[in-house]
């Protein structure tokens, strides 16, 4: 009978690895995402499968590439970026600055604000053809959109039961659970208990909850109420929780990575799933508006109304004068994309100077005007350290124009914190950037090189992976990408892009 059963067993193993191979990776230095140490290996690949790791002495392919020097990675997956729209449009759905930073794999939908048709969105990308595989989140703030508009009152038990509805349907049709930015409006209009009620329905799908949490700093309920509040919902809700970007933004809470990291270990030691991911930057990106326009001057979208608005004004801007306070001051908003192009590149305290008015007054002409995305440097390095080396932290970009974490975000990691600054291993880098995203994710057969899992493989130069973005210059490809495969197929070759749109669109 054993034997019976071990030929069956054969029978489903062996074909992958019996058919004619593609391509062999030879020579390497093998890093296969687990965080196990380095090792020095061949990988065989036919079709869109990996089918051995080891030696390929005696094996032939129809293209052998010489990866002496070199590490091997599985394809980076990042679970936090702004490519819905790029995906979709035919001319930039190459995902180049991610391909090129050795992503083969991203999510989207993230901070609550996604596409409502969620299966519409996977279907495109399918059809068009994408470079990297993509998956999507439901945007809780578009579910509350679609049904509440921008109002910020407390929903009906009928306007929930239809956001849920909406929900339900976007987890039905693909998505990989449901995302929020309570920061945001309409997001920070909701309750707790709100959240709850949707992400349970995302949960009851398999799905997981990931956020841009409440308060990354002390505008309202702080950054370790968030923290706890992100929890409870895990909790609550009996699904995964995934925090975005985690930081201590602003001075009033440097410092406390400590307390966050002790609240979610021991969040974790009582059963509750809770992962972050991080980018390794000590600005963020947001708007002129999210940075220092209180939330109620949102509401029902009159926030232009409100800026006008006698009654009104000198209440919004003390609040605006004490946001700015918690960003640091003037100096610290770079603008980065705007309508009004002349604003582009410089601090609004420049743009407060050369227009011999206070900065909140030139922020609000800026908001007149049409807005302006902004780099704002709120970090401390030992915060971001710290977050870093946890075991739960996995990397994202929080792609978006005018930073350079969209081009650059993976091989800065590498750079700075693997190999100048030496904050944590190469192994445990890879780990952060393939397989934890994957589980977290739930991402079926990728993150690993392994043996029948998907050829999402990176060949990379450590000698010269590295960011060429900046702050100035941020939509800049970075370097050191020898080689990218994804699903088997080359997406960079050499160096170059080679424009085949291998990614799939991924389903939960």
């Amino acid at each position: 009978m054993l034997s019976i059963v071990l030929a069956v067993f054969c029978l489903q193993s062996i074909p992958s690895f019996a058919q004619s191979l593609d391509v062999i990776i030879r020579g390497g230095t093998l890093i296969d995402g687990s965080g196990k140490p380095s090792i020095k290996g061949d990988i065989g690949i036919a079709g869109d499968r990996i089918v051995f790791i080891g030696s390929s002495k005696g094996k032939n392919a129809k293209r052998v590439i010489d990866a002496t020097g070199l590490i091997v990675t599985p394809g980076f997956i990042d679970p936090h970026t702004h490519t819905a729209g790029d995906l979709s449009n035919p001319k930039t759905s190459s995902n180049a600055a991610y391909l090129m930073q050795g992503v083969t794999t991203v999510a989207t939908g993230n901070d609550g604000d996604s596409p409502v048709a969620i299966g519409d969105t996977l279907a495109k990308w399918s059809r068009q053809g994408i470079g990297s595989n993509a998956a999507l989140f439901i945007g809780q703030g578009t579910v509350r959109r679609e049904v509440m508009k921008m109002s910020d009152q407390k929903p009906t038990p009928e306007q929930i039961e239809r956001m849920k509805s909406l929900v339900a349907t976007a987890m039905q049709e693909g998505a990989i659970g449901i995302s929020t930015g309570l920061y945001y409006a309409p997001g920070s209009y909701s309750s707790t208990e709100e959240v709850i009620a949707l992400s349970r329905v995302a949960g009851q799908y398999g799905g997981i909850y990931d956020t841009h949490m409440r308060d990354e700093s002390s505008y309202t309920i702080g950054l370790l109420g968030s923290v706890r509040e992100t929890i409870r919902i895990g909790r609550e809700a009996h699904l995964p929780v995934m925090i975005s970007h985690i930081k201590a933004l602003g001075a009033d809470v440097w410092g406390q990575s400590a307390d966050v990291i002790a609240l979610v270990d021991q969040a974790r030691k009582e059963g509750v799933d809770v992962t972050a991911s991080q980018y390794p930057y000590t600005a963020s990106g947001t708007s002129v508006t999210a940075s220092l326009v209180p939330r109620w001057a949102e509401a029902d979208g009159a926030l232009l109304k409100n800026l006008r608005d006698p009654a009104v004004h000198p209440r919004l801007i003390a609040e605006m004068k004490r946001n700015l306070e918690r960003r640091g001051g003037a100096d610290t908003l770079l603008m980065t994309a705007a309508r009004d192009k002349s604003v582009v590149g410089k601090t609004l305290a420049t743009i407060a100077n050369e227009r011999h008015e206070s900065p909140i007054d030139a922020a609000i002409q800026i908001i007149e005007a049409g807005g302006s995305d902004v780099a704002s440097f709120n970090m401390k390095e030992s915060d971001i350290d710290a977050f870093m080396r946890q075991s739960w932290v996995m990397t994202c970009s929080d792609g978006s124009p005018g930073h350079p974490r969209k081009y650059g975000t993976f091989p800065r990691k590498f750079h700075e914190y693997v190999y100048e600054k030496h904050i944590i291993p190469i192994e445990f880098a890879v780990r952060s950037s393939t397989s934890l995203p994957a589980q977290t994710l739930k991402i079926k057969d990728r993150g690993l090189l392994k043996p029948g899992y998907f050829a999402d493989v990176l060949v990379f130069d450590p000698k010269t992976f590295n960011e060429r973005a900046t702050y100035q210059n941020p939509a800049v490809l970075s370097t050191g990408v020898r080689y990218l495969l994804v699903n088997g197929r080359f997406a960079v070759d050499n160096g170059s892009l080679t424009q085949v749109l291998a990614g799939r669109a991924l389903k939960h």
